[in-house]
């Protein structure tokens, strides 16, 4: 498993001393980078992106773990998502997380 610690400092002296002291660390990329590039790194994506009204997802988490169910309403402001499971006898939506489903079956595809 390959990882990357970036660093902002003045000279490669700097980051070589800090070097020692991070476990595992085996050597320096030279080179530099600027703040444009990396950007897209530091700020972290919603987890409802990308799911949208009608799409088919699976609970991967929480009680219902296990069941299709169907997207109803997407609430990008608290990162949740109402589904309405598909085997209920009746319809009864439910409100979870977005990081506790994963999309099967998307309508935009």
């Amino acid at each position: 498993l390959t990882s990357y610690v970036m660093v902002e400092a003045d000279g490669t002296a700097a980051i070589e001393r800090a070097l020692e002291d991070i476990p595992h660390a085996r050597s320096l990329v030279p080179g530099e980078s600027s703040l444009a590039e990396v950007e897209h790194f530091l700020s972290p994506k919603p987890d409802v992106e990308g799911i949208a009204e009608g799409d088919i997802v699976e609970l991967i988490a929480g009680p219902f773990k296990g069941e299709k169910a169907q997207v109803q309403r997407i609430d990008e402001g608290k990162d949740q998502v109402t589904v309405e499971l598909y085997e209920a006898t009746v319809p009864i939506p439910v409100t979870v997380r977005g990081d506790q489903i994963r999309v099967l079956d998307s309508e935009e595809r």
